[in-house]
């Protein structure tokens, strides 16, 4: 039994494929780049899915609305068991979420179906660290908004056990909110950024106005949302989801983990 990781470039199908590997299963990792993870990745078109799913029985997958329906049709056709989707905290915001759309549909096909839901990243801060090297300061609107970001590791080993466990074993159906264990205010992360690394940080406050002309995002509507969600968190603590925990029976890494595991990166 062959279990298909898309996604392969970022960092949680990598460390999915590294433990299942690991674990003595046949892991088949596809990308729409594969070239760039070796000879062993195989080409993964979210149009046309088919080919990669070949003889595939579980599939840990990233997946959107466009392309969610080819999906469920190509994953029927191969006779997947179960499928593993990585989705979003922000899917239990409403029905027209894109997240939450792509849920929909992914969960209409004939295998089993777990849903796991992170909330922010912490690998979110990487993006922080090109103005931090290059002018000391990470310029952010609403710095005082309240986020419990998650360690991509541990959405990892969330994966790992639902995919370990396989279908029949209580998962099936199931949607997991997953966060790390403590909410925080961005300015808060600024400040661990500088304790644990003691690079001096100066934290810039943006406007709404400032940060529509410098937040780099080609979808202006994806930006509105999320000037409107941050500005929505501003003094108001993000719940700490037990999914973590219930599914790898090991507490949420916290901030300053993950900064520990990625050293240099503000240097």
């Amino acid at each position: 039994m062959t279990i298909l990781v898309t996604g392969g470039r970022g960092k949680i199908a990598r460390a999915v494929a590294a433990a299942l590997t690991a674990a003595g299963h046949d892991v088949r990792v596809a990308s729409r780049e594969p070239s760039t993870l070796g000879a062993a990745a195989v080409s993964y078109d979210p149009a046309d899915p088919g080919p990669a799913l070949h003889g595939i029985s579980q599939v840990f997958l990233y997946s959107d609305p466009s392309s969610a329906p080819a999906f469920v049709a190509a994953a029927d056709a191969a006779g997947v068991k179960q499928v593993v989707m990585l989705s979003s905290l922000s899917s239990l915001g409403g029905p027209e979420d894109p997240h939450a759309r792509a849920e929909r549909v992914i969960t209409s096909g004939s295998y089993a179906t777990t849903r796991l839901q992170p909330g922010a990243f912490m690998s979110n801060a990487m993006f922080w660290s090109h103005q931090v090297r290059a002018t000391g300061q990470i310029r952010l609107p609403y710095l005082d908004a309240e986020e419990a970001p998650i360690h991509e590791q541990d959405i990892a080993d969330a994966a790992l056990r639902v995919l370990l466990d396989g279908p029949g074993n209580g998962h099936d159906g199931r949607g997991y909110p997953l966060t790390g264990p403590e909410s925080m205010t961005r300015r808060r992360q600024i400040e661990l950024i500088t304790q644990v690394t003691g690079v001096p940080i100066e934290a810039v406050d943006l406007t709404p106005d400032q940060a529509r002309a410098e937040l780099q995002l080609r979808d202006p509507g994806q930006r509105e949302t999320l000037l409107a969600y941050w500005a929505s968190q501003v003094g108001r603590p993000q719940p700490i989801e037990p999914g973590v925990e219930l599914l790898t029976g090991h507490p949420a890494r916290t901030f300053t983990t993950w900064l520990n595991d990625n050293p240099g990166l503000f240097a």
